[in-house]
């Protein structure tokens, strides 16, 4: 179940973050979510 919080994120992982959305669209030719990047990312690295 997802929960709604707030954050603070540095600009720089904003950007990193941003980049790595953008990719994904390109790749899937469809829409990804900020808050999808975020879990996927964070998933991938608390393993």
């Amino acid at each position: 179940m997802a929960k709604r919080v707030t954050i603070m994120i540095d600009d720089d992982l904003d950007k990193k973050l941003r980049l790595r959305q953008a990719k994904l669209i390109q790749q899937e030719q469809a829409s990804y979510s900020y808050s999808k990047v975020i879990n996927e990312t964070l998933r991938k690295v608390l393993k």
